[in-house]
């Protein structure tokens, strides 16, 4: 899936060339997969992003971040119930960033989802027992 409103600028392309080489020859090198997974979801390529996040999840499954960021490639292909528990995956290793994840607009399509509300509900209690602690 392409998101038709995203341009993609000539040095991205440059960008993508060079970290798809990278990739083809380091494949299960994490930093540079997280890299390209950004770029390919700025850039639109969301299909493309998600097999990355697929990949990072296998290769680093206790990283809170890759689960955040497979959640939202999953939510940007409408893969609402993976999406879903890709970020409650997330918030079980450690993800608190409430303001972040309410705002995100990878996750607009999950705004309505009553178990998203529930996981940032779940996250206020989080940031409410921290703050006390």
């Amino acid at each position: 899936m392409k998101d038709d409103n995203k341009e993609i600028q000539p040095a991205d392309l440059v960008e993508l060339d060079f970290l798809e080489k990278v990739v083809a020859r380091l494949p299960e090198d994490v930093r540079v997969l997280e890299v390209l997974g950004d770029l390919y979801t700025r850039v639109g390529r969301y299909e493309d992003g998600l097999n990355v996040d697929r990949t990072l999840s296998r290769l680093d499954p206790e990283n809170m971040t890759v689960w955040y960021n497979l959640g939202c490639s999953l939510a940007l292909v409408n893969k609402r119930d993976a999406a879903l528990k890709a970020l409650q995956r997330s918030v079980e290793l450690g993800y608190r960033d409430r303001e972040w994840m309410s705002a995100d607009s990878d996750l607009q399509s999950l705004r309505g989802e009553k178990e998203f509300k529930s996981l940032l509900k779940r996250l206020s209690t989080f940031s409410s027992k921290e703050t006390h602690e």
